[in-house]
């Protein structure tokens, strides 16, 4: 006969490990999703800087003159040009200017006081035949002198025009959450918000189109006389020419300032002589006379002083001697 062996160890022993297992398990799942959403976390924060530093790149880059970008520069140039007849130079620039695409752009005409006629004249050519119209310009008579200037504006070009871009995308995405606002203090802020954003957007709009005007024409200021514009001289001493003209101009200037002097005083002068004849014929009869005062006796002079007569000698008598 046999003996049953013993089931409940056996049963134990089993559920044990099987709990032992489910434990190992359970503790590998929870390393593995701890593990799993920290790597995802750092995952994400991976690519946020990434996204964050392509942004960066993207904006140096378009902040960066591309070599395909055409140089901005502006040019400025200064003539002075004497000629025989100010008229005629003046029409010739200006029949020059029109016929390079350009325009007058201010003018002043005048006469010295030797009665020689002079002008001035500003005239904005396009940048591509700023040199053909320079040259044009001086050949019209006897060069004085000529002023050149170029300056290179173009990372100001390009620095404004992002700036540009990016001012309207924000400007765009305002109101497009004004769109979307539904309450009353969120539209009130974010108009405020648009304003502000506006302004510079016109601001830098102003900017960008001095900055096109001033690259896109030139300015030449064109001044011609029939006088030489400047005299050297011989020499460092003046001559006697130079003194009678000194002396005649400071005679003349006296002359003005007198003259400016007694129109400031006349306005004065008249209620002065009215004044003057009221108390002469006036006031100066009425008022009381003094007496006469009598002129006192002169002192005579003292006559002469009587003088005491000789006393006459006793006689002598005869015979009798002393």
């Amino acid at each position: 006969m046999r003996t049953p062996r013993p089931v409940r160890p056996v049963r134990a022993l089993a559920g044990v490990l099987l709990a032992a297992c489910l434990a190992l398990t359970g503790c590998s799942a929870a390393d593995d999703s701890d593990g799993g959403s920290a790597k995802s976390a750092a995952d994400g924060a991976q690519r946020r800087e990434g996204a964050a530093g392509g942004g960066a790149q993207d904006a140096k880059q378009a902040r960066r003159a591309p070599a395909s970008v055409p140089s901005a520069v502006i040019r400025t140039a200064s003539l002075t040009v004497e000629v025989k007849d100010v008229s005629e130079a003046l029409e010739r620039a200006r029949t020059t200017a029109q016929g390079a695409g350009g325009f007058v752009g201010g003018e002043n005409t005048g006469r010295d006081s030797d009665g020689h006629e002079y002008t001035r004249v500003v005239l904005r050519v396009p940048s591509a035949r700023y040199d053909e119209v320079l040259g044009d310009l001086q050949g019209a008579g006897r060069l004085v002198e000529r002023t050149a200037k170029a300056q290179d504006v173009t990372d100001q070009v390009v620095d404004v025009d992002s700036r540009v871009k990016s001012q309207r995308a924000s400007v765009a995405r305002i109101r497009t959450l004004m769109d979307r606002a539904t309450e009353l203090s969120d539209v009130v802020t974010l108009e405020g918000e648009l304003s502000s954003r506006e302004a510079d957007l016109e601001a830098l709009l102003a900017r960008q189109a001095s900055l096109k005007d001033r690259t896109s024409l030139a300015t030449i200021t064109l001044s011609l006389s029939e006088t030489p514009a400047k005299k050297a001289a011989e020499d460092g001493t003046p001559g006697f020419v130079d003194a009678l003209s000194g002396g005649w101009h400071a005679f003349v200037t006296m002359l003005r300032w007198i003259a400016l002097l007694l129109g400031a005083l006349l306005p004065f002068a008249a209620p002065a002589a009215l004044l003057a004849l009221v108390w002469a014929r006036v006031v100066r009869p009425r008022l009381p006379r003094r007496p006469a005062r009598v002129p006192a006796p002169a002192p005579t002079a003292p006559g002469p002083l009587p003088h005491a007569r000789p006393v006459p000698e006793p006689a002598r008598e005869p015979g009798r001697q002393d």
